[in-house]
């Protein structure tokens, strides 16, 4: 870390929380709170209903949520799919996936919602919310006029978030606002409220137990002994206890699955997606974040990440930086409070270069909001499905039927289970599960199921009366 700058104008300590500013207002933060809102609303709603959605993830958390509006632990008959070898139940315990309690809040929502919109509706609050808390910091302690728009602006539209928003729903949105108000504490000199909104990340994924801990020992170090060291040893022994007791309890296999991923990949593999990775996060804050206490929250997340065996998790696409942008941004704010001499337009500035790269560039793309024959097909092949039927359905259609249907995936052995579904309602350029769409159909069809339905590559199947439930290991796909 560089040592602070010599600030410009002398504040009373390095760290010492920037006096309330009474003439400015929440009303410019509320309004960037609320562009942001409905920036991201409006992508993920059309995403969704062009069929731009997926079982994996939208349709998984879609079941969950409706179990927790029922008051039950959450599990997936979609993740079913990619259970561990042996599993034969009808739905997966999802708390044996990742350790994630906090979507239960959503379960009264969707009770009275039951929809998956409410999901990415929910999402875009969140973001929404933790634009609010970003752009009031900057408002707060930076003393320039419209650096809380700028800032929060910049922040909304940074691409760690619209990668999120760009792909499904995910547990990783609450951990957002934590984060956003967490480092906002931090930067008012608010110890304890700082430890308490960190000490929730538990409660949202097993892996942010580390940069709760993280945070814990910048208290201890710099600020509040006692908040920080309570703080550190909450977070060790909760993530101790999910990841070494909870988890594994809650397997079908009573292991936890992510310690051993199966890919024959190394630390030293997948660099220039790394790379990337690291370069666009030093961009949204030209490189500030590293000037900064804060910025070393965000080794835990990019630690795992980086020596991964997986190469989902190395590059700047999908959700995993979101989480990432909180802490940048705080990081940013610190830095530019000390007075180092950087226009606060130039965030904003990177954000949007680098929309076109982006999700939410679709938003000023005609044919986004036009239907084309394939998703017109593919929403009256949907409403040809009864309510409450057992039914598989491919990867972009899963989520359209998990408010009303038991979805499974067509994958791997959908047909061979011991309660059989009745329906399959398959878009025939899903690649996901690769080449289960064809072998499904085929097997399905070679069984005498009955196909209602087949337009523009969306095909609809039904089991009759006289069809009996194609056996296992059965041939007469040939």
């Amino acid at each position: 870390m560089h040592p602070p700058l010599a600030p410009a104008t002398a504040p009373a300590t390095a760290h010492a929380p920037r006096p309330a500013a009474p003439r400015r207002s929440r009303t410019a933060p509320g309004l960037v709170a609320t562009v942001v809102l409905v920036l991201h609303a409006a992508y993920s709603l059309r995403e969704h209903r062009r069929f731009g959605t997926t079982g994996y993830d939208l349709g998984i958390f879609g079941q969950a949520v409706r179990a927790y509006a029922d008051l039950a632990l959450p599990a997936s008959e979609i993740r079913t799919a990619t259970a561990p070898p042996g599993f034969t139940g009808d739905a997966y315990p999802l708390l044996a996936d990742h350790f994630h309690p906090v979507l239960a809040v959503l379960g009264p929502l969707y009770r009275l919602f039951p929809h998956v919109e409410t999901l990415l509706l929910a999402q875009s609050g969140l973001i929404a919310l933790s634009t609010y808390v970003v752009s009031r910091a900057a408002q707060r302690h930076l003393p320039w006029p419209g650096a809380g728009v700028t800032i929060g602006l910049a922040y909304g539209l940074s691409w760690g978030l619209q990668q999120l928003v760009g792909f499904d729903f995910h547990e990783v949105a609450f951990a957002v606002p934590l984060l956003a108000l967490a480092c906002r504490a931090h930067l008012d000199g608010r110890w304890v409220a700082a430890a308490r909104w960190a000490g929730c990340l538990v409660l949202v994924k097993e892996d942010l137990g580390a940069t709760a801990a993280l945070f814990g020992l910048l208290l201890i170090r710099r600020h509040h002994r006692r908040a920080g060291l309570a703080l550190g040893v909450f977070a060790v022994a909760s993530t101790a206890l999910v990841v070494c007791v909870a988890l594994p309890a809650w397997a079908p296999d009573g292991r936890y699955g992510y310690l051993d991923q199966p890919y024959p990949y190394g630390m030293f593999d997948g660099w220039p997606a790394k790379s990337l990775t690291l370069l666009m996060l030093l961009a949204v804050t030209a490189g500030l974040v590293v000037r900064s206490p804060l910025g070393l929250l965000l080794l835990p997340t990019l630690a795992w990440r980086l020596t991964s065996p997986n190469p989902a998790y190395w590059g700047p696409e999908l959700h995993y930086s979101a989480l990432l942008m909180p802490i940048a941004f705080a990081a940013l704010i610190d830095v530019l409070r000390r007075g180092l001499r950087l226009p606060h337009t130039a965030p904003l500035l990177v954000a949007l270069l680098l929309l076109p790269g982006q999700p939410l560039r679709d938003l000023a793309r005609p044919g986004f909001w036009q239907d084309g024959p394939r998703q017109v097909a593919a929403r009256a092949a949907l409403r040809l499905v009864p309510d409450g039927a057992r039914v598989a359905a491919s990867n972009s259609l899963a989520p359209h039927l998990t408010d009303r249907a038991r979805v499974y995936l067509v994958a791997e052995g959908v047909l061979d289970r011991d309660a059989p579904v009745d329906w399959i309602v398959a878009d025939t350029r899903d690649a996901f599960p690769p080449g289960a769409v064809e072998t499904v159909l085929r097997r399905a069809e070679g069984a005498g199921w009955r196909r209602i339905r087949a337009e523009h590559g969306i095909v609809v199947l039904r089991l009759s009366a006289r069809t009996s439930p194609v056996p296992p290991g059965s041939t007469r796909t040939r």
